[in-house]
C-alpha cells in the first residue's frame, strides 16, 4: 500500500550487545527487527557495527566480507521484504579491496533493495581518561559523501556515531532536505554519559529534524562498553523514546508535520548566512 508523505508512522530503534560471532550477531539483531515490526514499527534501524563488535585487528579482518555476496546483507534483504518494512541496518564492516574496511550503512527497501549506503565519514581516533585508545583510521576507510534517502514519509539523511559531533554535516542534510537524521552509533560508556543526549538532541533542535539513533549497550566480548540509551527526538528537542542500558525495542509514533512546525517557529535553516573569520592581533607597544 502506498503511504502518503507526511502521514504518521512507526519508528522502531533495535538496542544491541553486539558480539565476536557474526552468525549469532545477525540472529539476535534478526529477532529484536521482527520484534520492533510486530509492534507496528515501519522503519527500524539498528545501531553502528551490528554483525561484529571486534577491537583486534587481525580478528577483524579474518571475519568480514565484502558486501557483495556477504550472507548477512543477503538475510537482511529478505527480512526486510519478509516484514514488509524499510530495515536501516545502522552499519556493519564491509571488506573493501584495498587492504581496509568500509563502516557501512545499509537501508533496505520493503522489497529488499539496497536502497542507499552510506559510509562513515569521521574516524574515531582519540585517547580518553583512564587509557582508553581508539584508531578507527588505522582499519576502516572513511566515507567522503554525505547521503539523503527517500522514505515513504519524507527524506532521511544517513550518519554514523562519530558523525554526531560534526554539526555542519547535518547541517548540510538539513538544508539539502532532511526531515529525519539517522545517528545510529556504538558510543563508549564514558563519552555517552557525559555528551551523548545533549549532541543527539542539539542535532534535532538545531535543523528541526527527527533524530533515530539506534545504539550499542553493554560490556563485548572484545571488552569494550558501550552507553546504550536509544533515542528518538523530535524537531523541537523532546526525547519520545528512550531505551535504557540493556538491549531490546524502542517504539515511537513519527509525525512528520512536526519538522514543518518546529522550521516555523524557529526558522534558523533559513536564517544562514555566509560570513567570513576576521583575525583581530593584539599588540603591545614595547616600552
Amino acid at each position: 500500500m502506498a503511504v502518503e508523505i507526511n502521514s504518521a508512522f512507526r519508528a522502531g530503534l533495535v538496542q544491541m550487545c553486539t558480539g565476536r560471532d557474526v552468525d549469532r550477531n545477525v540472529a539476535d539483531a534478526s529477532a529484536l527487527i521482527r520484534e520492533a515490526a510486530g509492534r507496528g514499527a515501519e522503519y527500524v534501524q539498528t545501531p553502528e557495527i551490528t554483525t561484529l563488535m571486534e577491537m583486534e585487528r587481525a580478528r577483524l579482518f579474518a571475519a568480514v566480507r565484502p558486501e557483495e555476496g556477504n550472507p548477512a546483507v543477503a538475510h537482511f534483504a529478505a527480512l526486510a521484504q519478509d516484514l514488509g518494512i524499510w530495515l536501516h541496518i545502522g552499519s556493519m564492516a564491509v571488506l573493501l579491496g584495498n587492504g581496509k574496511i568500509a563502516n557501512r550503512s545499509l537501508l533496505f527497501s520493503p522489497q529488499g533493495t539496497v536502497e542507499a549506503r552510506f559510509d562513515k565519514l569521521h574516524m574515531f581516533d582519540v585517547e580518553l581518561p583512564g587509557g582508553e585508545s581508539y584508531r578507527e583510521s588505522k582499519t576502516y576507510q572513511a566515507g567522503n559523501a554525505g547521503v539523503l534517502a527517500g522514505l515513504p514519509w519524507g527524506t532521511l539523511g544517513l550518519t554514523v556515531c562519530y558523525d554526531l559531533r560534526f554539526p555542519h554535516l547535518y547541517r548540510a542534510l538539513a538544508t539539502a532536505g532532511a526531515d529525519f537524521l539517522a545517528i545510529p552509533s556504538a558510543f563508549t560508556r564514558q563519552t555517552g554519559e557525559a555528551h551523548w543526549h545533549v549532541l543527539v538532541r542539539a542535532r534535532a533542535i538545531e535543523n528541526g529534524c527527527f533524530v533515530f539513533a539506534a545504539a550499542q549497550a553493554g560490556r563485548h566480548e572484545s571488552g569494550r562498553e558501550t552507553y546504550g540509551h536509544s533515542l528518538i527526538v523530535s524537531p523541537w528537542g523532546d526525547v519520545i523514546a528512550e531505551a535504557d542500558a540493556h538491549t531490546g525495542v524502542i517504539i515511537a509514533i513519527v509525525r512528520p508535520e512536526e519538522v514543518g512546525k518546529a522550521r516555523t517557529r524557529i526558522p534558523s535553516l533559513r536564517h544562514d548566512r555566509p560570513f567570513e573569520i576576521a583575525s583581530a592581533v593584539l599588540t603591545r607597544e614595547a616600552s
